[in-house]
């Protein structure tokens, strides 16, 4: 079986605290994949409001995910203060990737690294446009 293969930036500008609940728990009572996609989503939402922006207001355009990767790497329990890092790196004329490293709190595991492609979005005209340059200068720091 081949093997996704996600190289993390070195550098990560944002972290952020989410503690796992009892409903981001499956049925095998540990961290579930979808929930690790929410638990992504809400740090790139706070990523991006440290810069002044919404997923829906990246200097007047929205944003959409294209593409997301997950590898796990050690369970996450109800309780867990998982520590989420995430950096934006990988600008192309039409978006960018997002990078997460979830870390558990208390014993230093990595949980899991992800990665999602967002596109720069214009819903008015409903195309994609290439991201802002004040945007790429704020996320690369």
């Amino acid at each position: 079986m081949a093997r996704i293969k996600l190289e993390l930036p070195e550098i990560f500008l944002f972290s952020t605290e989410i503690t796992v609940r009892i409903t981001d728990l499956n049925y095998g009572g540990h961290l579930g994949n979808a929930d690790t996609l929410v638990l992504i989503h809400e740090a790139r939402v706070r990523f991006l409001r440290s810069f002044g922006y919404s997923e829906t207001d990246v200097e007047g355009y929205g944003t959409i995910m294209i593409d997301a990767v997950i590898q796990f790497k050690s369970q996450a329990f109800a309780g867990d203060v998982l520590v989420i890092e995430v950096a934006a790196a990988d600008f192309s004329r039409l978006g960018c990737d997002f990078y997460y490293r979830l870390t558990n709190k208390e014993t230093g595991a990595v949980v899991a690294t992800a990665k999602t492609g967002v596109a720069v979005f214009d819903y008015a005209n409903q195309k994609r446009v290439s991201p802002p340059v004040a945007f790429v200068r704020k996320l690369q720091g």
